[in-house]
């Protein structure tokens, strides 16, 4: 016998007798109701008082009767479509409103999320028999940012749309717009922003680095969405109605991810999966999926390991116990040790073994560095902003050919160069750091073994991208780990890059109030003056206390003079990879 699903509490046995008969009953698969089918659901509608539903399939045979209440009707478990998916359900709602009002957000809702061929309501009159015929369909992705089609008909023995034909239409529509999507083949997503802390210029410019990490990363971004609150929603972290927005349109644009600009807890990453059917990621996990693609040496790929299990730990869960391992005896009765325990065990036994393993590379590294003391060599670090320079800067000083690249952490595992200055003075100069606002922290506790390298850096040299509007955050970004790592109390220089791109005005005030160099990495200017200052500065009395003075071009050396030896290496022995967190 067929099940008649939703609010049957209180039904007479004469009223689910005929309930069931709709079973019975056919519609063509052109039609989206036919009158008879209609007006048996509306009489049982005023009969009951409830609302009455059926969902068809496009042979317009009826595979489910659902009852609701006097305001709407809650359709059984028929699973989520992903957001992904190109077919529609194959299934069409056709139920009863008792007021004859037009479709309601729960009705749209569902149409989206479920993806229903379509959606009608059928008014119930003052008689019971039926009236207007409310219908929406889904429609594609559009200029207008409409979600569905919505249409109205005085009444069911009005002329009704082909079924068929307009979900046929609707569908090769969709698959075109799909096909032109996927010709790419990467993921596809939609970045999420929440501004807690009413400054939107600063959540807008969090957004936008965003989306060149996803583009770092290889994610096509199809939208983005920036939500102002007061404080974060702790299930969802943003609101119920902006969610199902969202879910709305990743259904249109197909999206795959959902990227978000906070760090999720690991309960809402799972509810928020949970409510869109979709895989959910944040800002930490993207950057460590980034740091997972550029690490090339061995020791680059332990620390990106281990700073991904780390992240990973808290958010393993487990639904059920169908994977239980049972242990009989006393004491050990019941489930025994879930597959659950036994994945997180074997994640914390891993970590182990990888800390055990950079401790190791570490104690090789300190070695190294001992030989390299022994030299007496200074050392220039080059720290800052990922993305401002550092690795064009080293090849345009040195004559190498680091990877350079417009990408946020283009380059993870930097090598260190001998840069030679007059007098037959010697340096050496290493492409370290590519820092990024809001590091994981995990991240920074797995690279501990290469930011040691800092330590023993004579000069650092702070590469700044002075054309990017947000450089003082940058500045301040940079600083707060330098601090964090009390490395503050190293002689810095500001080297402010890319200054071709500002007006000579803008350059001689930027140098005047914050001190430093100014120079253009790519067109090699200004690094005359940036290698003398750095000369002053590591072999000069007391230079290291005017670190703010600009010197001159005519105190500076010629590049020709400066970079005759810069590409000879520092021997295989120190041309160490994975030295730091990455370098732009």
């Amino acid at each position: 016998m067929k099940e008649i699903y939703g609010n049957t509490l209180g039904l007479k046995a004469s009223e689910q007798s005929r309930l069931r008969n709709t079973y019975r009953r056919r519609v063509s698969p052109h039609e989206i109701v036919s009158p008879e089918l209609a007006r048996h659901l509306t009489e049982l509608s005023s009969e009951t008082n409830r609302q009455v539903g059926v969902l068809l399939n496009r042979k317009g045979e009826i595979e489910y009767v659902v009852v609701g209440n006097a305001h709407k009707l809650e359709l059984p478990d028929i699973g989520r479509a992903r957001a992904g998916q190109v077919r529609l359900r194959g299934l069409r709602l056709v139920h009863t409103h008792l007021k004859s009002e037009p479709l309601t957000k729960d009705d749209l809702t569902d149409l989206a999320l479920l993806r229903l061929d379509m959606v009608a309501a059928v008014g119930v009159g003052e008689t019971g028999l039926p009236g207007v015929l409310h219908y929406a369909h889904l429609v594609p992705e559009n200029g207008t940012g409409d979600f569905w089609s919505v249409s109205t008909l005085p009444s069911v023995h009005d002329g009704q749309p082909d079924v068929l034909d307009t979900l046929e239409a609707l569908e090769q529509e969709l698959n075109r717009k799909a096909a032109a999507r996927t010709v790419s083949g990467r993921d596809k997503a939609i970045l999420v922003a929440v501004c807690l802390d009413g400054n939107r210029a600063n959540a807008e410019a969090s957004l936008a680095e965003l989306k060149e990490l996803a583009r770092t990363a290889g994610v096509e971004v199809l939208d983005s969405v920036l939500q102002m609150r007061r404080e974060a929603d702790p299930r969802y972290l943003i609101g119920r109605g902006k969610l199902e927005d969202l879910n709305l349109r990743s259904m249109q644009a197909m999206a795959d991810v959902l990227i978000f600009d906070k760090d999720l807890t690991p309960s809402q990453g799972r509810h928020i999966s949970e409510a869109t059917s979709l895989k959910v990621i944040d800002r930490t996990q993207l950057i460590l999926d980034i740091f997972a693609q550029r690490a090339q040496s061995a020791e680059g790929k332990l620390q990106v390991e281990l700073a991904q299990l780390k992240y990973r730990l808290p958010r393993l869960v487990q639904s059920d116990t169908s994977l239980s391992r049972l242990a009989g005896g006393i004491g050990g009765r019941g489930p025994g040790e879930t597959k659950l325990e036994i994945d997180r065990r074997r994640a914390r036994d891993r970590i182990n073994h990888l800390e055990k393993r950079i401790d190791s590379l570490s104690r090789e590294r300190e070695v190294r560095r001992a030989q390299r003391n022994r030299r007496d060599l200074p050392v220039i670090s080059i720290v800052g902003y990922t993305n401002a320079g550092k690795s064009t800067l080293l090849n345009a000083i040195t004559g190498s050919e680091v990877l350079a690249e417009n990408k946020l952490f283009a380059t993870l595992d930097p090598t260190s160069r001998r840069l030679r200055f007059p007098q037959e003075r010697e340096v050496i100069i290493t492409d370290t750091v590519g820092f990024i606002r809001d590091l994981p922290k995990d991240l920074v506790a797995a690279f501990r073994a290469t930011l040691e390298e800092l330590y023993d850096a004579d000069l650092l040299l702070h590469v700044v991208d002075a054309s990017d509007p947000a450089r003082d955050e940058q500045v301040q970004a940079v600083e707060g780990i330098l601090e964090s790592l009390e490395l503050m109390q190293k002689p810095r220089m500001m080297v402010w890059n890319k200054a071709d791109q500002l007006s000579p005005e803008e350059v001689e005030s930027l140098l005047r109030t914050r001190g430093g160099v100014a120079i253009s990495a790519i067109q090699r200017e200004g690094l005359a003056t940036l290698l003398a200052k750095a000369d002053t500065t590591l072999f000069a009395e007391g230079a290291s206390q005017n670190l703010g003075v600009v010197i001159t071009e005519d105190a500076s050396y010629s590049l020709a003079e400066t970079t005759g030896d810069a590409s000879e290496d520092l021997g295989q022995a120190d041309e160490e990879s994975s030295r730091s967190l990455g370098a732009a």
